[in-house]
């Protein structure tokens, strides 16, 4: 039986509490590198070819990393790689080999360009188990995001190796926008016509390059449009079809995600950065770096920083401290606030409910 809204909202604050003063490490990204072999239109990070920040050498993140096994054993801890694009690394497979040679999970979040057959072949034999791929409409809307006409048909040759991988845990993510709000239906069925189980979709932030473009942004029909179609989507067990994790959505968080909302940076989830940086999600201002590997350990720092994420009471200002589901939402995700603290950048819900 299903449990009514508002004690399922209450049950799960007070889990979200004990999660919080748990604060059990479960994910660790490392942005790798912040060369990127395309030139997304919405990127958040603003990678590009040609940056001037190194990629970090993986002996700096091993070190790093090793300091967690006095706080969780390395099979709770599954590590992703990130960046830029972090197949540009030509030593991804080392890195992810020696990971495993540790005990510690991998994975990486691949836009697909550079995922090739001997690509795919070397990244299983260094015990890769788990991948995110991007694939962000059909063919041409794809391809206007990602601004690189080779784009889909080289991810779409990704998706079938990664689907028909049995030891990867996958999924493929879109950002939807104007554009492609559309096709969201026939790009569903595309997905399942090639066997792809699990699908989450997102919408985009205005940070980074988004930020500019109002064309990335949806408005309050295309944003209920997308409710409407995860909500018969996901009866669908065809694909297993949900929103991210990026808003607080009232009484519709339950009908289009397998949890309500809880954004885990800093309580669950962890990110060191390609300048050494320890912060939160990787996606995150980085005005809310907690440290740094080249001064700070890694397991120090998750023990005794963070608090910023884990008592969140300083996001209720602006629209959020007007909202009466405040207690519920926490000021949303925290890759909507910048270091000044003056706002959340863009709500859902107030798109939602209160346009």
């Amino acid at each position: 039986m299903r449990l009514p809204d508002f004690i399922a909202k209450f049950l799960y604050g007070r889990f979200q509490k004990y999660e919080t003063e748990l604060h059990e490490l479960s994910y660790l990204f490392w942005e790798c590198t912040q060369r990127c072999n395309l030139h997304c239109r919405h990127c958040g990070s603003d990678c590009s070819a040609h940056t001037q920040q190194p990629d970090m050498p993986f002996e700096d993140f091993l070190k790093a990393l090793l300091s967690i096994k006095s706080l969780v054993h390395p099979k709770n801890v599954t590590i992703i790689m990130t960046g830029g694009e972090p197949l540009t690394r030509p030593d991804l497979a080392k890195c992810g080999a020696t990971l495993k040679q540790h005990g510690f999970g991998w994975g990486i979040v691949t836009n697909g360009l550079y995922y090739d057959n001997n690509t795919h072949a070397q990244l299983l034999s260094a015990g890769m188990g788990s991948l995110s791929l991007s694939l962000d409409g059909l063919e041409k809307n794809h391809n206007y995001l990602r601004n690189n006409i080779k784009s889909f048909e080289n991810a779409v040759h990704a998706l079938a190796l990664i689907v028909a991988s049995k030891q990867l845990n996958y999924d493929i993510v879109t950002c939807v926008h104007h554009r492609n709000i559309n096709e969201l239906h026939e790009l569903k069925q595309f997905l399942i016509q090639r066997g792809v189980k699990k699908w989450r979709l997102f919408t985009i932030a205005p940070i980074g390059r988004a930020k500019n473009n109002p064309e990335m942004q949806i408005s309050r029909e295309d944003l209920q449009s997308l409710i409407d179609f995860l909500m018969v989507a996901r009866e669908d067990k065809r694909i297993h079809t949900t929103f991210s994790c990026e808003a607080f959505l009232g009484n519709y968080d339950r009908k289009v995600r397998d949890t309500p909302f809880f954004c885990r940076a800093g309580i669950n989830i962890a990110s060191i950065l390609v300048d050494g940086s320890i912060s939160a999600c990787p996606n995150i201002n980085r005005g809310f770096a907690q440290g740094n590997i080249y001064k700070d350990t890694l397991v120090e720092v998750w023990n005794k920083r963070y608090q910023m994420f884990r008592d969140k009471t300083w996001t209720k200002t602006g629209i959020c401290a007007r909202c009466k589901d405040y207690q519920f939402c926490k000021g949303g995700a925290m890759h909507l606030w910048d270091e000044s603290k003056n706002g959340i950048a863009k709500c859902l819900y107030q798109t939602l409910f209160h346009p």
